[in-house]
C-alpha cells in the first residue's frame, strides 16, 4: 500500500485534520486511527472528545478512502459532501483523552454520479460507535459548486 501523509487524502487543513494516519485501504473499505489528544480544536476541558465527534471522524475516513483512491489514479484530492448519516449509535459521551481509537468504513454502495454509502464502526478501548454514511462526491467539484453558488444568486 502507498502511504501519504493523512493530509495529503484530506481537503481538510491544520486543527480540522482529526484523524492521525491511514492504516489501510482497499477497494471496498478504509481503516483510519488517531490517539485523541487534549488542546484539540473540539477537546472538552478534560482532554476528552465528545461521542458526536464520532461522526466527523468517521467522515474523515471516508476522506481518505476517497484522497487515497485519487492520488493513486493520479487524479487531485477533492472536496466532497456528508449528506447525511443514519442511526448514529456510541456507547459512551465522550473518548477519553490517549484513548487509541480505530474506524473502518466499508462502502456499501457508490454511483457513477459521485453517491456512496459507508457503514462504518469507530472502535477503542470500552467504546464501539457506528454509523451509515451517505456521501456525495461530483465528477466535477468545482464546476458543480460554481453552478450551485450561480445559482443561489439568481
Amino acid at each position: 500500500m502507498n502511504t501519504w501523509p493523512i493530509a495529503e487524502l484530506l481537503p481538510h487543513a491544520g486543527d480540522m485534520i482529526l484523524i492521525d494516519e491511514l492504516l489501510h485501504c482497499a477497494e471496498e473499505e478504509v481503516q483510519t486511527r488517531l490517539v485523541v489528544r487534549p488542546g484539540g480544536l473540539f477537546s472538552q476541558a478534560d482532554g476528552s472528545l465528545p461521542a458526536w465527534i464520532g461522526l466527523e471522524l468517521m467522515a474523515q475516513s471516508v476522506a481518505a478512502y476517497a484522497g487515497y483512491q485519487a492520488r493513486l489514479a493520479g487524479q487531485p484530492v477533492e472536496l466532497g459532501f456528508l449528506l447525511g448519516t443514519r442511526n448514529f449509535q456510541c456507547n459512551v459521551e465522550r473518548f477519553p483523552a490517549g484513548s487509541e481509537l480505530y474506524i473502518r468504513g466499508v462502502r456499501s454502495l457508490q454511483d457513477d454520479n459521485g453517491m456512496g454509502v459507508f457503514e462504518c464502526h469507530l472502535n477503542g478501548p470500552g467504546i464501539h460507535a457506528e454509523a451509515r454514511l451517505n456521501v456525495f462526491r461530483p465528477p466535477q467539484v468545482a464546476s458543480y459548486l460554481q453552478e450551485h453558488q450561480e445559482s443561489a444568486h439568481d
